[in-house]
């Protein structure tokens, strides 16, 4: 990272210019984000049935883990890492100073985690946890008020921010998961627009460095040419989704690719295959109605609300059952930004396109070696929000990324022209 000085933008903690924020308005995100994290360990530790829900999840599925993990990665970047000043150019094995937590490295560093004998029973009691993730934000807050203001020495406090924002995601797709209550407004009907057609152009894939913190899969600016294309405005709506439903689009394996349906084979219940997206308990074209889980409770879609909780092969099956395609995701960066004022509404859910996970020309990894190095060529991109991402994460340049039979998330997909 240049350092060269920062400037603390007059906007609030939850805006996309948090990327580039100063100490001060950092120091009231971090704090921000710890209690919106903490706010949600309460809500999920009040379920009645979490305890025997998380019985056969492994420590990285347990609400818990996640939350001390966020506390820990935190310190283990800002308060333990004596090299925090190189920033971006931090090597991955600086050396590291003790926890304030003994037990730290060993509860929460996913690289020492055991193989699958580790189960939630061997994780801290949930006030440990707690007292943690409140001793952890006190000692970061204290190294960030001595921190010089420039690039390479916010980094990592960047990063942790940034971490944190992604973890409380994944609480609230386990809340979804244990039909935990969370009063979340989930979004809305969409106002349909006509698909919109993007004249050919050259555009500027990636992110630099000097405008402010992103991950390392994001840097490495580079120009692509990109030709005419045709996308729609919204997602995939409900009602578009119900009459793949009602022709069969579950049956006909001529639909799918070998592998995504030898998934949905065994991706429903008790190893059955199955007949519609995640959570859903009735989708029926006769009587026009999808049910789905919501935080526990079955609520009934709106048609014109856009389609969750789908695979990459479902979205894929959907697309070559349309006669279209999903798209790329330069195709989808295009669109987010040039056709924004025509209509291109993204937010609501995360959405897939096409191509995997791959790394633009002149990646170099961050000290975070395992966000993105592991994950290329083998999980697909994944490309804009969800109603439950936090505001300042809601960038059109971000990628995400997800293997294709993951569909625990609030995941969408929209299509474009074949």
């Amino acid at each position: 990272m240049p350092s060269s000085s920062t400037t603390t933008p007059t906007l609030s903690i939850d805006s996309p210019a948090m990327r580039s924020a100063g100490r001060d308005l950092l120091s009231l995100a971090l704090m921000d984000a710890r209690n919106h994290s903490l706010g949600l360990l309460s809500l999920l530790e009040q379920s009645t049935h979490n305890q025997s829900a998380l019985q056969p999840y492994l420590p990285m599925q347990n609400h818990w883990w996640v939350a001390g993990h966020m506390a820990w990665f935190a310190e283990y970047w800002t308060g333990r890492n004596t090299r925090r000043i190189a920033g971006f150019a931090c090597p991955s094995d600086a050396t590291r100073l003790a926890s304030i937590e003994p037990q730290a490295d060993a509860w929460w560093n996913p690289a020492l985690l055991p193989a699958s004998s580790a189960r939630h029973s061997d994780l801290p009691p949930p006030d440990a946890v707690r007292a943690y993730m409140l001793d952890t934000l006190e000692s970061t807050l204290e190294l960030l008020e001595k921190t010089a203001e420039h690039h390479q020495a916010l980094y990592f406090y960047r990063l942790a921010l940034f971490h944190e924002d992604l973890r409380a995601e994944q609480l609230i797709v386990q809340a979804q998961r244990l039909g935990v209550p969370l009063q979340l407004a989930v979004p809305a009907g969409m106002r349909l627009r006509e698909a919109l057609l993007l004249p050919a152009t050259h555009w500027q894939l990636g992110s630099r460095a000097e405008d402010g913190f992103c991950p390392d899969n994001q840097l490495s600016t580079h120009e692509v040419a990109v030709p005419e294309f045709e996308i729609d405005a919204n997602p995939v709506s409900w009602q578009q989704y119900l009459e793949f439903v009602d022709d069969g689009g579950y049956e006909r394996a001529e639909l799918w690719q070998s592998a995504g349906w030898a998934w949905l084979q065994s991706a429903g219940e008790q190893g059955q295959a199955r007949r519609g997206p995640r959570y859903v308990q009735q989708i029926s074209m006769a009587s026009g109605a999808v049910l789905q889980t919501r935080f526990g409770k079955p609520t009934r879609m709106a048609g014109n609300q856009a389609v969750m909780h789908v695979s990459w092969w479902e979205a894929e099956a959907w697309c070559r059952w349309a006669g279209r395609r999903l798209p790329l995701e330069l195709e989808w960066e295009v669109a987010a930004h040039q056709a924004a004022r025509r209509g291109f509404a993204w937010g609501d859910v995360w959405e897939w396109c096409a191509n995997n996970f791959y790394a633009y020309p002149g990646f170099v990894p961050g000290p975070w070696a395992d966000a993105s190095q592991p994950h290329f060529g083998h999980t697909r991109v994944l490309r804009g929000a969800s109603f439950a991402t936090r505001q300042r994460m809601k960038l059109p340049k971000l990628r995400g990324y997800a293997k294709p039979e993951w569909d625990a998330g609030f995941v969408g997909f929209r299509s474009c022209t074949l």
